[in-house]
């Protein structure tokens, strides 16, 4: 009851803001509401080759603000009640942007009747899933109706939704009962990088020269994903100290935890040389280049992953409740290009036993990025620049 007054009162203050900025005409803006990075960094950096004439606005949550507001050719505002004129201002370009593109499911979408020549574009921080997210997680069975029609009515606000494979669409049909004409099959920008040696070599470079320890061991990469019950406080299934008398010779181990978990992890003084905290180190991709190993579980990095075709191993200590709960896309798991460890002594296990199924890997990669091929931001910036160059 408390969640649903504070969503009402959330939707009235931005409604009435957002109809009155509906009254000044539209301009050659790009309006990116960020929560992950990757994807709008990947088409920013486009606009910015193509030398694209327009302005650029970021609308981030804190902990994306410093990442963004470094760029000077682009206006960066904190998206957050905390600052009002900042707020105030984001909804504004909001209403008056020809294009925006949005990285995840706001709410306040629900109450941004745009206007109808402007595109509102999905750009999913996920090139695919394996948690089911949407019209189909099971947790909106015991949401009123009235957020569930809410939920349809920010489904419904995206003009177009960007696709990395036809598997993604087919989730896309599902979760967000998108319709084929709202289907850009142009690829994920995010994954651009991974066809281009010369800027991965380039990550490498600047992470060896901030982090010289990296540089001479190999790289475990745990990287979990959220839990609606530890936003606040990440729970460590893996038992580093174990793991630090097994690998500490030849590895390091990165945690890499999401976004939304609010507190890093507390690494003991003893094992410092061992393990490091990079949940704030906000360039995801940077971090797979030097990986050796990626850990994880129903976490969508692995599509990304996959294109490096290196060893995967899946942590799914809590696999029968999570699917129970939050719920898993069917037959996901027999799918996996990894195999899959029930306890953090099997994780050890199999990082040992160097147990990589090279082509399983290329196969699941083949699958769900059909469509990225090194071209994807590109693909995207045409639908941008045809929008922009209209009339108002």
């Amino acid at each position: 009851m408390l969640r649903e007054l504070a969503v009402t009162l959330y939707l009235v203050i931005f409604s009435i803001i957002f109809k009155i900025s509906k009254w000044f005409p539209l301009q050659n803006k790009v309006t990116f509401v960020v929560s992950f990075s990757e994807n709008n960094k990947s088409i920013y950096k486009e606009m910015l080759r193509q030398d694209l004439s327009c302005r650029t606005l970021f609308l981030t949550t804190e902990k994306m603000y410093s990442s963004f507001s470094k760029y000077e050719e682009a206006s960066t505002l904190l998206f957050e009640l905390k600052k009002p004129l900042d707020f105030i201002c984001s909804i504004y370009h909001l209403a008056t942007s020809k294009v925006v593109f949005v990285d995840n499911y706001y709410g306040f979408l629900d109450k941004s009747n745009f206007k109808p020549t402007v595109e509102c574009i999905q750009l999913w921080h996920a090139n695919g899933a394996i948690k089911k997210f949407g019209l189909k997680d099971p947790s909106i069975e015991s949401r009123s109706k009235k957020a569930l029609k809410r939920f349809k009515s920010v489904y419904n606000r995206f003009s177009k939704v960007i696709v990395g494979s036809e598997a993604m669409a087919d989730i896309f049909r599902q979760a967000f009962e998108v319709t084929e004409d709202r289907i850009l099959r142009t690829g994920i920008p995010r994954t651009d990088v991974f066809f281009d040696p010369k800027t991965q070599l380039h990550a490498q470079t600047k992470l060896y020269r901030k982090y010289p320890f990296l540089e001479n061991k190999k790289v475990l990469l745990y990287a979990p994903t959220f839990r609606e019950n530890q936003l606040m406080d990440a729970e460590m299934k893996l038992d580093l100290k174990s793991m630090a008398e097994q690998f500490e010779d030849q590895y390091v181990l990165l945690l890499k935890f999401h976004p939304a978990v609010k507190n890093n992890i507390n690494i003991p003084s003893e094992l410092s040389h061992f393990v490091y905290d990079f949940s704030d180190y906000h360039q995801l991709n940077e971090l797979l280049f030097i990986t050796d190993t990626l850990i994880t579980d129903y976490s969508s990095i692995p599509f990304e992953y996959s294109l490096l075709n290196r060893q995967i191993v899946f942590f799914l200590y809590d696999l029968e409740a999570y699917e129970e709960e939050r719920g898993i896309w069917e037959n996901f798991i027999k799918f996996l290009p990894g195999p899959i460890a029930y306890s953090s002594d099997e994780v050890s296990t199999l990082i040992q036993d160097g147990n990589f199924d090279e082509e399983k890997v290329r196969s699941f990669s083949s699958k769900w990025n059909e469509y990225s091929n090194g071209d994807s931001s590109k693909n995207v910036l045409e639908i941008v620049k045809n929008k922009l160059t209209q009339p108002y």
